[in-house]
């Protein structure tokens, strides 16, 4: 693996998202001195906060999956996540609704869905999901460290037997015919391949590979942070503060100095920071613009389709939706199509509704709640330009409220009491390419070693971090990708500090003890929910 040659005792992050706040806690671990600079006032980055009269609001990814990744970074400074945040694992992960009126509950529990799964569509359906679960286990198993948690230098460090392990599997094809050998309802093939939307790509061209989405949301958990998401970036800022980072808010990085391929400094309007080395998690074509060069490609990168959200507080709310609740249209092919190709919105929408409030009634006002509702759209390349939702975006906007009503959310719209609307035009003010949040999609030109590397060449001492680099977009990936950002400096050598942190084993005993005892605590206000909404729950553990 190639690293950062010559001095990094000093090493500058630029950016306190997610994927810089695991870099600096795994370089703190790794003995280096950390300073972490961030143009907005709180960290998080993508991830961050936005309180409106009462309502507490995550302005970006609402699904945490694989926590134990982010509790390595915790674990690099002898810190931890479980210590510092209250997960509350979802039972249901999800809950799916779909065109013709029927509902599925998708828990991570196998027997619970498996049970699930049978009543929802026959005993057949149910031992293929007992096949697709055993399927999507492997596939996890022989990617994660080879092919997601690992640096490339060349398509060539593919080479090895996990490959022949992984094209055995069947990760090579396409996601949706390999979820078909298992499901045949098309209902639950969507429950297991809409992820692929996240990577950029549709589901009939999305390498299955990719089914690694469905496994981390539909087999190894999804939580909640208590205080919302937002918990866990101000979490890892915390910790590194209190490992020695020094942390600057509100300073925007406006130059890098160079001496000839080597960063000496990072300049800010109020300051100039010496540094031995610099990770930056900016969007590509912010780091590139510092850096003075990008790396030169066959073709331009292919960016995943946006989303319009709309963040809203209310005056009641609907006991048919879960903490997560999927809102499938009829269409499906031509959702993609037109999100990816034809760049046209989608004219029966499939949906995205988070009731944060169902976890953490204090992210509202008393008696009040709070939706988040995601309606993924084109991006400013495929689709309107950024300019063209200053007039579309209102008007998009009453067609998805009047869409929920349709829907069964009867009288959504007045009970809004407070909103906040993001379009592709947000996104592009923010400084995402395409104006999409999901960054560089992953199609097979843009994955694993052909992704943008996080070594740009000609400068010898910079690293990228983020979801345009690799391994790629999502929560998990992006806390990966700080850690692969570190290792390029640190050469990946156990720390002083980390050598004492708690081995594998240890963390994921915390999380089943940290996950047992929010369970307990939360066990009366589930049965509470139970009954309103009228459906099964689990209190299962996932391990």
């Amino acid at each position: 693996m190639r690293t950062v040659r010559g001095r990094t005792d000093h090493v500058v992050v630029v950016g306190a998202g997610l994927s810089g706040l695991a870099a600096a806690l795994h370089l703190l671990g790794a003995g280096r001195r950390v300073t972490v600079v961030e143009r907005d006032p709180l960290p998080g980055g993508r991830a961050g906060r936005l309180d409106r009269a009462g309502y507490r609001i995550d302005t970006g990814p609402t699904v945490l999956t694989m926590p134990d990744l982010a509790d390595e970074a915790f674990a690099a400074v002898g810190d931890s996540l479980y210590d510092r945040v209250d997960l509350v694992p979802l039972h249901p992960a999800y809950r799916a609704r779909f065109a013709d009126g029927s509902s599925l509950d998708v828990h991570t529990d196998a027997a619970a869905m498996e049970a699930e799964v049978e009543r929802f569509a026959g005993a057949r359906e149910a031992a293929g999901y007992r096949d697709l679960r055993r399927w999507l286990e492997r596939l996890y198993r022989v990617q994660l460290r080879r092919f997601i948690d690992a640096n490339f230098d060349s398509p060539l460090d593919l080479l090895g037997p996990d490959l022949a392990r992984l094209a055995a599997l069947g990760g090579f094809g396409r996601l949706d015919p390999r979820i078909g050998r298992h499901l045949s309802d098309e209902r639950l093939r969507r429950v297991f391949s809409f992820q692929a939307l996240y990577a950029g790509v549709a589901p009939e061209r999305a390498l299955a590979a990719y089914a690694v989405i469905a496994y981390m949301d539909t087999v190894a958990g999804v939580w909640f942070p208590r205080g919302g998401m937002h918990a866990v970036p101000r979490a890892m800022a915390d910790a590194a503060a209190a490992a020695g980072a020094d942390l600057r808010f509100g300073q925007t990085v406006t130059e890098l100095e160079r001496s000839g391929s080597r960063i000496t400094a990072v300049v800010t309007a109020d300051d100039r920071i010496p540094c031995d080395a610099v990770v930056l998690t900016p969007e590509l074509p912010v780091a590139y613009r510092l850096l003075g060069r990008a790396p030169r490609r066959p073709t331009r990168l292919t960016h995943a389709p946006s989303a319009v959200v709309l963040h809203a507080g209310t005056d009641r709310t609907w006991p048919e939706l879960a903490h997560h609740t999927l809102s499938f249209g009829a269409a499906w092919h031509r959702t993609f199509d037109e999100l990816t190709r034809t760049g046209d919105l989608m004219t029966d929408p499939s949906l995205l509704i988070t009731r944060p409030t169902a976890t953490d009634p204090d992210l509202a006002p008393p008696g009040r709640h709070l939706h988040y509702v995601l309606a993924p759209c084109p991006n400013t390349t495929v689709g309107p330009d950024a300019t063209a939702w200053g007039e579309l975006g209102p008007r998009y906007r009453d067609s998805v409220l009047a869409e929920l009503d349709r829907r069964g959310l009867h009288g959504f719209a007045s009970a809004i009491e407070e909103e906040c609307l993001v379009t592709p035009a947000d996104w592009t003010a923010q400084g995402h390419a395409a104006g999409t949040p999901f960054s560089a999609a992953h199609t097979f030109p843009q994955t694993g070693p052909f992704r943008p590397r996080n070594l740009v060449r000609g400068a010898d001492n910079a690293v990228l971090a983020g979801c345009g680099t690799t391994p790629g977009v999502g929560v998990p990936t992006v806390l990966i990708s700080g850690k692969l950002a570190a290792a390029r400096i640190t050469g990946g050598a156990p720390s002083a500090r980390g050598a004492h942190a708690r081995t594998a084993s240890a963390r994921a005993e915390a999380s089943r003890t940290a996950s047992a005892r929010t369970a307990a605590s939360r066990s009366a206000s589930a049965g509470a929910e139970a009954s309103r909404t009228d459906r099964p729950t689990t209190e299962e553990i996932p391990s």
